[in-house]
C-alpha cells in the first residue's frame, strides 16, 4: 500500500511538473489588434496615445549591438464612416516601445485632407516589414491605448473628460482582411498625393 501511494505521488508530481513546463512553452501568437478612438481633435479634450511594445518573440541569438528581432506596428486608421483615413508602419525593436499620438500623428495627415476626425477605429498588424501596403504578419507586438471619455454629449458642452486605458482587443486576421488593409492603404496613399501617411515617433521619444 505504501508503495502504491508513493507511485501515485510521483505520478501526480510528474504530471504537475509536466503541465507547468507545457504551460510555460505555450505563448500567445497574436498578430492583429483592434480598438477605437473617441473625442479626438476636440476642444478641451486631452490627446489619446497608442503604445506598442516588442516582446522579443522574433529575437535571435545575434551578438549584442546587432539589430535583433525588429517588428513594425502597421497602423490603419478608419473614421466612423468605415473609411480608411491614414496608415503607416512604425518600427518597434526587440524590447522596445513606440508611442503614437492620436491627434498629432494617427489622425494628423488624413487621406481626404478634410476636417480632422473625432472618432473611429484603429487597427494594428504586428508586421515583419516596414511597408503598410504589404504587411507580413509576425507575432511579437502588444498594444495598449488610452481613450478620452466625455461625461456629457451636449452640442454646446462635451466635457469634462476622463482618460481610460485598455489593451487592444486580440482579433482574428484572415487573408481577406489583411489584403483589404494593404490594398486600402496602397490606394489611399496613391490617391492622397502625400496625404494619408501617418508619421511615427522615434522609439526613444516616448511620451
Amino acid at each position: 500500500m505504501k508503495k502504491l501511494g508513493f507511485v501515485l505521488f510521483m505520478l501526480a508530481l510528474a504530471l504537475m511538473l509536466g503541465g507547468n513546463a507545457l504551460a510555460q512553452n505555450v505563448g500567445d501568437n497574436s498578430v492583429y489588434f483592434v480598438s477605437y478612438y473617441s473625442n479626438a481633435n476636440t476642444t478641451g479634450a486631452p490627446d489619446a496615445v497608442v503604445r506598442a511594445i516588442n516582446d522579443g518573440d522574433q529575437a535571435t541569438s545575434a551578438i549584442e549591438g546587432v539589430e535583433n528581432g525588429p517588428l513594425w506596428a502597421a497602423f490603419y486608421i478608419f473614421d466612423d464612416s468605415e473609411e480608411l483615413q491614414s496608415c503607416c508602419a512604425c518600427l518597434v525593436t526587440s524590447d522596445g516601445i513606440v508611442s503614437e499620438s492620436v491627434n498629432k500623428q494617427l489622425t494628423s495627415n488624413e487621406i481626404t485632407a478634410r476636417a480632422e476626425r473625432t472618432r473611429g477605429v484603429i487597427k494594428v498588424v504586428s508586421s515583419s516589414t516596414n511597408d503598410p501596403t504589404n504587411p507580413i504578419a509576425a507575432p511579437g507586438l502588444r498594444v495598449w491605448g488610452t481613450h478620452i471619455q466625455a461625461t456629457t454629449n451636449l452640442p454646446t458642452q462635451k466635457g469634462p473628460f476622463f482618460v481610460t486605458e485598455t489593451e487592444f482587443a486580440d482579433a482574428n486576421l484572415g487573408k481577406v482582411e489583411l489584403g483589404n488593409l494593404a490594398l486600402s492603404c496602397s490606394y489611399g496613399l496613391t490617391l492622397g498625393s502625400g496625404y494619408g501617411l501617418c508619421p511615427c515617433t522615434p522609439e526613444d521619444h516616448d511620451f
